[in-house]
C-alpha cells in the first residue's frame, strides 16, 4: 500500500480516536463542573461534605484508570484495536447513565470507577497506539492532538454545565442556592451520554492498521505472528539506532512523568473553578471560566508544539523542559498575586501560563518520550506510562478531598497550587536529566531537530 493510500485509509482512524478523547474531556470534568448539582441529587446540604463526596467520586475514577491502565495495553496488544476501543464507549454509556439516575454517592463513585476502566483499561492502551500507527512519521503531532480534543471539550463544557446549574453554593452566606434557571441540569450529563454514543460507532464501522495486519495473514497463529514479528522489528530497528541501552535511571524518570505531569495536569482541571470561587469570590460561571481559560491555553500550545514536533522535528523532551518552565512561571503568579497585592487580573494570567505549560499535550508528549528513550510495545509502554498517571489521578484528589473535609475548601485548594509547583519543578529538573542522557543514547543533543 503506497503512502496516500495508507494515508487515506487510516484517516477515519485518528477521527475516531480524536471523537473517543472529545467524549474523555467531558467525562475528565463532568464530576467537578456539576458538582453542587451532584452531591444535591446524592442527598447532600452541608457544602464541605458534599464536595468531598465529589472528590471521593474522583479519586474512584483514578482507581479505575490505575488498576486497568497497566493491562489495557496488553490486551490491545494481544486482541487488537477495535475491541477495546467498542467496550471503552459501552461502558461509558453504562457509566452515565449510572450517574444521570443515582441519588447514592456510593454508586456515583462506582460510576467514576467504571469511566477510569473505560479511559484507561480500553481506551487509552488501545487509541494512543492506534492512532501513532495510523501516522507513524508524525506520531508525535497525532499523538499531541488529542490533547486538543479533549481541551476543546474543556473549553466549552464547563461554561455550559454552569448555564445549566439548577444548585449553586453561595460563599457569602455558605448556603446551597437553587439558581434561576427553569432548565434541568441533567442535560450535562445527557452530553456525554450522546458523545459516548457516537464514539462507540464510529470505533466498530473504524478500520484499524494493527487489526488490519492481523487479518492479512488470517485470525490463526500465523496471522497473530506476522504482526507480532512486524511490530518487534520495528522496535528492534529502534533499539540498533542507539548508542547505549536506557540506564534505570531513564526508564524510572520516563514513566515518573505519567505521574508528575498528570498531578499538576490534573490538579489544575479539577480545581481551578473552586480556586476561582473560594480566593477571587468569582461566581460559578466566572469561576467555570478559570477552567475555560486554562483548557484555551491548552489548546494553543497543543497546536504550537503539535507544529514545533511535526514540521520543525523538536524532541520531545525539548517541549517538556519549556513547558516546565512555563507551568512553574504560572503557578508562581497564580500563587503570589494576591499576597502581593497584584490583583485577579494576573492570577487569569497565571492560568493561562499554566494550561500552555502543564496541560498542552504534555502527558501525550511524554508518551513519545517512553516511546523514543525506551522502545518496546506500544501498547505495553502505554500502559506502563499511564499507570504511573492513574496514580496520579487517585493520589491527588484524594489529598484534597481530606484536606476539604478537615480545613474547608478554600485552604485545600491553596495547598494544592504549592504542591503543583513542588512537581512542576520536579519536572523541570527530570527534563535536565533526561536531556544528558539523550546525547549518551543517541549521539545528538536533546536540543537538536529530531533525526529519522
Amino acid at each position: 500500500m503506497s503512502a496516500v493510500e495508507h494515508a487515506k485509509k487510516y484517516l477515519f482512524a485518528i477521527v475516531t480516536v480524536y471523537m473517543c478523547y472529545l467524549t474523555h474531556g467531558v467525562q475528565a470534568i463532568i464530576f467537578s463542573q456539576n458538582q453542587v448539582d451532584f452531591y444535591t441529587q446524592w442527598g447532600f446540604t452541608d457544602h464541605a461534605l458534599g464536595a468531598a463526596a465529589v472528590s471521593t467520586a474522583i479519586v474512584w475514577t483514578g482507581v479505575g484508570k490505575f488498576i486497568s491502565v497497566w493491562a489495557g495495553g496488553e490486551l490491545s496488544d494481544r486482541i487488537g484495536r477495535k475491541i477495546p476501543a467498542v467496550l471503552g464507549g459501552v461502558l461509558y454509556i453504562i457509566s452515565f447513565i449510572i450517574m444521570l439516575t443515582t441519588t447514592n454517592a456510593t454508586v456515583a463513585a462506582v460510576a467514576g470507577f467504571l469511566t477510569g476502566v473505560a479511559t484507561s483499561g480500553f481506551w487509552d492502551g488501545s487509541l494512543y497506539p492506534a492512532i501513532a500507527e495510523a501516522n507513524p512519521r508524525q506520531s508525535g503531532a497525532t499523538t499531541i492532538g488529542i490533547k486538543a480534543v479533549i481541551s476543546v471539550a474543556g473549553i466549552i463544557y464547563p461554561i455550559f454545565a454552569a448555564l445549566n446549574a439548577n444548585h449553586v453554593y453561595d460563599k457569602a452566606t455558605e448556603t446551597i442556592v437553587t439558581t434561576a434557571n427553569t432548565g434541568d441540569w441533567h442535560i450535562n450529563i445527557w452530553i456525554a451520554i450522546v458523545l459516548s454514543v457516537i464514539a462507540t460507532i464510529l470505533a466498530i464501522i473504524t478500520p484499524f492498521i494493527y487489526d488490519d495486519k492481523r487479518k492479512q495473514v488470517g485470525e490463526d497463529a500465523e496471522g497473530k505472528a506476522a504482526a507480532k514479528n512486524a511490530a518487534e522489528a520495528e522496535i528492534q530497528a529502534a533499539r540498533d539506532a542507539m548508542l547505549q541501552k536506557p540506564s534505570f535511571g531513564v526508564q524510572a524518570v520516563t514513566l515518573l512523568y505519567g505521574f508528575v505531569i498528570m498531578f499538576i495536569m490534573y490538579g489544575a482541571q479539577q480545581y481551578s473553578k473552586q480556586f476561582g470561587q473560594a480566593h477571587l469570590g468569582l461566581d460559578p460561571v466566572a469561576a467555570a471560566g478559570m477552567t475555560s481559560i486554562y483548557t484555551a491555553a491548552s489548546l494553543a500550545a497543543v497546536l504550537f508544539w503539535a507544529f514545533m514536533m511535526g514540521k520543525l522535528r523538536w524532541n520531545p523532551t525539548k517541549v517538556i523542559l519549556i513547558d516546565s518552565i512555563i507551568a512553574i512561571c504560572g503557578l508562581g503568579i497564580v500563587l503570589l498575586a494576591l499576597p502581593l497585592g497584584i490583583g485577579a487580573g494576573a492570577v487569569y494570567v497565571g492560568i493561562a501560563l499554566l494550561g500552555f505549560g502543564a496541560a498542552g499535550g504534555m502527558l501525550q508528549t511524554g508518551v513519545t518520550q517512553r516511546q523514543l528513550y525506551c522502545p518496546g510495545p506500544r501498547g505495553r509502554n502505554v500502559g506502563m506510562y499511564y499507570t504511573f498517571m492513574g496514580a496520579a489521578s487517585v493520589f491527588l484528589p484524594g489529598i484534597v478531598g481530606a484536606m476539604t473535609a478537615a480545613t474547608g475548601e478554600a485552604n485545600a485548594v491553596w495547598v494544592m497550587m504549592i504542591l503543583l509547583l513542588a512537581a512542576a519543578v520536579l519536572s523541570l529538573l527530570m527534563a535536565f536529566y533526561l536531556v544528558g542522557q539523550f546525547k549518551k543514547q543517541f549521539g545528538y543533543s536533546a536540543m537538536a531537530k529530531m533525526q529519522d
